[in-house]
């Protein structure tokens, strides 16, 4: 078992526990390299990085980024960024002003189909109100009992040509890779099997397209082992990976317990002849504690130089 665990998600975004009990479920499940990402905002490191301290687990500081890519989502995970960096902390504003309206036309959508007080429904699981999203949309048409749990929500309800869908233009790949790598992350794309075996995904020709594109703009990682692949997909991204030179990254993708494909510190081995993502810092391998526990909003002013 893999020990690293670098894609999951808290309270701040659209997971089920705290920071701090995130971090916890963690170490007792025997994680002892721990990023957060959650959906654009970075307002959770802080606790994490602090309660990591306290389990004597190394944090790592991270973020995943909603993008649209010609027609298709994409979420692309910065690893160990800097969260005082100016214009990835603006970004990321940005994305979540979008947030609230599209949640509005989401709920109307459903409304047409005649499923009411779903927005309202969907805010009582939002701890953040800043990031509503689809996940909490699909927890309040669990508890209506409109689907069994939530990842037959994403079978029969907001996604393209279902109720409740909505389009969303989210940030450029370009923009995106670029607030990463200027705050000194890496860029990792996120779960490529999703864009791959989704209704209308992309192709192979498409894939490397998107690879080669990623590449370009500054990228070094994919995910290879993730909550959301088969083993025959671990196989067929360590493939990728190596043909285009990209660093393997891992991670659970982990929402709360009974939402997700694997639990922290559950994700098996890479395949042979990866070479993890940790090697594009083994040379510095943390930042100072001091950088990770600076909150971005009391920091913005002082943010443009790179804490590495």
């Amino acid at each position: 078992m893999l020990d690293y665990d670098l894609h999951c998600h808290s309270t701040v975004s659209d997971g089920l526990l705290s920071p701090t009990d995130l971090v916890a479920r963690a170490a007792e499940r025997g994680v002892k390299f721990l990023a957060l990402t959650d959906h654009d905002d970075l307002s959770g490191l802080g606790e994490a990085a602090e309660a990591a301290a306290q389990h004597g687990m190394q944090f790592i500081n991270g973020v995943e980024i909603s993008v649209t890519w010609r027609s298709y989502t994409l979420h692309i995970i910065g690893l160990r960024i800097n969260p005082n960096y100016k214009p990835l902390a603006e970004g990321l504003r940005n994305i979540r002003s979008g947030r609230g309206a599209r949640a509005q036309l989401m709920a109307e959508s459903l409304a047409r189909s005649g499923i009411s007080g779903a927005l309202a429904g969907a805010y009582q699981y939002a701890d953040n109100d800043g990031i509503i999203g689809r996940t909490h949309f699909a927890r309040f048409l669990v508890e209506r009992g409109y689907c069994k749990d939530v990842r037959s929500v994403f079978k029969n309800y907001l996604v393209k040509d279902k109720p409740g869908y909505v389009p969303h233009q989210w940030a450029s790949l370009s923009d995106a890779v670029s607030w990463i790598c200027g705050s000194g992350g890496v860029a990792v794309l996120a779960h490529p099997g999703r864009y791959t075996l989704a209704r209308k995904g992309m192709g192979q020709k498409t894939l490397r397209e998107l690879l080669r594109e990623f590449i370009d703009l500054g990228g070094q990682g994919i995910e290879v082992v993730c909550g959301s692949h088969t083993p025959e997909q671990y196989a067929e991204f360590a493939r990728y990976a190596n043909e285009f030179n990209l660093l393997a990254s891992c991670g659970s993708d982990f929402h709360g317990p009974g939402e997700s494909y694997r639990d922290l510190g559950r994700l098996p081995d890479f395949p042979l002849d990866c070479r993890p993502i940790w090697l594009a810092w083994e040379t510095d391998p943390f930042p100072s504690s001091e950088a990770l526990l600076i909150s971005p909003e009391k920091e913005q002013g002082k943010a443009e130089t790179v804490n590495r």
